[in-house]
């Protein structure tokens, strides 16, 4: 590490000392690499492992810098010898990311506003309550902060907006998509007939299906929240952070949608509106004193 970080501080001395325009090639390189696995990575759950190395390296490095000994060396130990765990452990997202640079294709994320979160909820609601109610197994995954995308890649791309027929569509009986899993990303069906993991957890009840265990298998490794209804019973449930909430109604489904629709909203330009409705409210109530 002595001899990394010897190279480290020469490197960054020659940088900013006396820089030359093949350097300048080289660095401009390198930042369109690092740049573009960011874009290959924000996307699917390897992300969190690349902010995890990150990490690492910054310890590795300040350590050694206030002599913190133990650290450095556990720090070390993992950056040598994680290498080869890594390329073991991430090779299916690995090749998934080397098919994509060959085909230059992506699928962007959607901004959204609040009328159009407003119909996304309640198309949602209505949609699985009409499929409650025909006893029409459905599994929808909204994709939270953790990206989907190595998910996405095994099913089907649909790339359109969120309406119930078409929800309704996907999960009809006897049709190619019905068993699979549907993928939100936004207010946008990203993808519709996707394998998910099931989960190994012993303690789930021997009552519920594949349907519901795979619903939670993405649940205890991401932050999606997944919506299921059940093919036999009807019953409406969500998983969410590796746990069950079953017996759904409309209330609970407008208040789960809502609270996560409302999400996508920045939150400092929320804060502004409220407080501005609020003066807003004291202002007319004030002139209705008078």
């Amino acid at each position: 590490m002595e001899t990394i970080g010897r190279e480290a501080n020469k490197l960054l001395w020659n940088i900013f000392n006396r820089p030359t325009v093949v350097d300048l090639i080289d660095i401009a390189i390198i930042a369109f690499m690092l740049y573009q696995l960011v874009l290959l990575t924000r996307r699917t759950r390897a992300v969190q492992v690349l902010k995890g190395i990150a990490i690492v390296i910054v310890v590795s490095y300040v350590s050694e810098i206030l002599g913190f000994k133990a650290l450095n060396w556990l720090a070390s130990t993992l950056l040598n010898n994680g290498a080869i765990a890594l390329l073991i452990l991430f090779q299916p997202e690995l090749r998934r990311a080397l098919e994509q640079i060959g085909r230059g294709t992506k699928l962007e994320s959607h901004k959204t506003d609040r009328e159009e979160n407003a119909r996304v909820v309640e198309e949602m609601t209505q949609c699985l309550l009409r499929l409650s109610k025909r006893k029409v197994g459905a599994l929808i995954v909204i994709e939270g902060k953790t990206g989907l995308q190595d998910v996405m890649e095994t099913g089907t791309l649909v790339d359109a907006s969120i309406s119930g027929a078409l929800l309704e569509n996907i999960f009809e009986p006897n049709t190619p998509l019905h068993d699979g899993a549907v993928i939100l990303r936004g207010t946008r069906v990203a993808t519709a007939g996707c394998v998910l993991s099931l989960s190994d957890n012993n303690t789930i009840s021997a009552t519920l299906g594949t349907r519901h265990r795979a619903g939670l298998g993405v649940s205890e490794t991401t932050d999606a929240t997944v919506l299921i209804v059940s093919e036999e019973t009807g019953i409406i449930s969500m998983a969410r952070g590796g746990k069950l909430t079953r017996h759904l109604d409309s209330d609970s489904l407008h208040r789960i949608l809502g609270d996560i629709y409302r999400e996508d909203q920045p939150k400092l330009l929320g804060m502004v509106k409220s407080v501005w409705q609020q003066l807003r409210t004291r202002k007319g109530g004030k002139a209705n004193d008078e």
